[in-house]
């Protein structure tokens, strides 16, 4: 798409950049979608953007109430993009919906990583991924929509002083779920959230992707030197 089909915006600007809009028509629909959003939502932080978007992401602005931001996520989650930190998933879903564009940050998937480990355990193969990348962690973007058990994995191995940048927990159902994203949301570190049993991949990727969004509007006004 032509750099006039994706104007470039301030953090809470009414202009909009959508790095997945590849036809105009894409980008028109985001961009109505968008507009709406900010008159439902509310326009007036960087939190709001993941607000707007994770609500067109399922359809519903009851969403954005539920979102939670620990110890601020998203400066934390531009500086760990800005260093090409290593953003790992839980399932494929995530990984491939992921942006991979707007940034050089690898994205991985814990679904390819511990396969013995979970045999040997009996334990869930997303935490199994997730413990056989303890040393990938530190430094690393998390990115959970739908395994609960990966969260309280990760959650313990905070707790044992292991440091990611970021973690965006959101993961769905009525297992775990919400209790997992409550236990996030008491650990010191900068984290996406939401409150109960909803969530899930579209919920994790956009939040994710509008991260992804404003490292990139912001790395092309420093380059410009706007």
């Amino acid at each position: 798409m032509s750099e006039e089909l994706s104007p470039r915006g301030a953090t809470t600007g009414n202009t909009y950049t959508d790095l997945g809009a590849t036809t105009r028509e894409a980008y028109e629909i985001s961009v109505k979608s968008r507009t709406l959003a900010r008159s439902t939502v509310g326009n007036e932080t960087p939190e709001d953007r993941i607000r707007q978007r994770v609500s067109v992401a399922v359809g519903d602005f009851a969403m954005a109430d539920l979102m939670r931001f620990v110890d601020d996520p998203i400066g934390a989650g531009v500086r760990a993009l800005s260093e090409n930190a290593v953003i790992i998933t839980d399932i494929r879903m995530v990984q491939v919906g992921i942006l991979k564009k707007g940034h050089r940050s690898p994205v991985i998937c814990a679904l390819d990583y511990g396969e013995d480990i979970a045999r040997e355990r009996g334990i869930t193969r997303t935490s199994a991924g997730f413990l056989a990348l303890r040393d990938r962690l530190p430094g690393a973007i998390v990115v959970i929509g739908n395994a609960p058990s990966a969260l309280l994995a990760i959650a313990d191995m905070i707790r044992e002083g292991i440091r990611p940048a970021l973690i965006v927990g959101t993961p769905v159902g009525f297992v775990n779920a919400a209790e997992s994203k409550e236990e996030l949301r008491q650990i010191a570190i900068p984290s996406v959230s939401n409150e109960g049993t909803r969530g899930g991949t579209p919920v994790a990727v956009a939040a994710m992707n509008e991260i992804i969004t404003i490292h990139a509007e912001r790395d092309r006004d420093e380059r410009s030197g706007d």
